[in-house]
């Protein structure tokens, strides 16, 4: 039991800070500036820990800007308050980002005008259907060898989905439950005061307010863990925000 707990919490933790440090806080934002080496590693390691669900950085980027230019309103890529349930929101989701990444649908100019990190050949292993495949069958030897009991078995999903999941999480959460420290004229919504399921993610209406800022974390009583280790980074030369942090003394958001 503890070698699957500790594999499901690896897993989802390592996953989540990859998806919110690169996925969304470079690829979406460019929140912080980085060598075209650490560029590629930061990219590599996305695809390594979301495994299976690998999410590609150049079609995600795209859709979540989208989702900030139409928050809340039908051209939303994921608003929850147009689907009947989650899962009907990632399906269509989903819909989007794969028109996206094969071309079906041409995004507007206005949301692939800023930077979008992009690695051909990477993207060619990370979104392939037998290297999914392989990640899906790595989970499922690892529950074989380690699960006590059948009913383990039941986190396997999540593991093969943990991208999607994760974003839906936030996007259904942070949209619909908790409080507002500003009036973003949408529903995003602050939903968990200390941060650390989803790693600062669920700071949404913060977020939405400061779109550009690396931290989304406001008050004195909450607490964004990507943008802690962001600041490591920072000290050890793997990325700068001395820019976004300037940026953020200046708007208050640094305590």
């Amino acid at each position: 039991m503890v070698a699957i707990l500790a594999f499901f919490f690896i897993h989802w933790f390592s996953s989540l800070f990859f998806h919110t440090f690169f996925l969304h806080r470079y690829a979406s934002h460019k929140m912080y500036l980085t060598s075209p080496f650490w560029e590629k590693t930061f990219y590599f390691l996305t695809w390594f820990f979301q495994g299976s669900s690998y999410l590609v950085p150049r079609a995600y980027a795209v859709m979540h800007r989208m989702h900030h230019a139409y928050s809340d309103t039908e051209k939303d890529p994921h608003s929850p308050h147009f689907f009947k349930d989650v899962w009907d929101m990632m399906m269509h989701t989903r819909n989007i980002y794969n028109a996206f990444l094969t071309g079906k649908n041409v995004p507007d100019a206005e949301f692939t005008k800023d930077y979008l990190p992009v690695w051909t050949k990477m993207d060619k292993i990370g979104d392939n259907l037998i290297t999914r495949i392989l990640w899906i069958a790595g989970y499922v030897s690892f529950y074989i060898a380690f699960a006590p009991a059948w009913y383990w078995y039941l986190l396997i999903p999540i593991h093969a989905l943990m991208g999607p999941v994760q974003g839906a999480i936030v996007n259904w959460v942070g949209h619909k439950y908790g409080y507002s420290n500003f009036d973003n004229g949408d529903h995003s919504k602050n939903s968990e005061r200390w941060g650390i399921f989803l790693l600062g993610e669920l700071f949404q209406n913060n977020h939405h307010y400061f779109p550009k800022s690396a931290k989304f974390a406001v008050n004195k009583y909450e607490w964004d863990p990507t943008f802690f280790v962001m600041r490591i980074l920072n000290k050890l030369g793997m990325n700068n925000t001395a820019g976004l942090v300037r940026f953020a003394v200046e708007n208050g958001l640094l305590h």
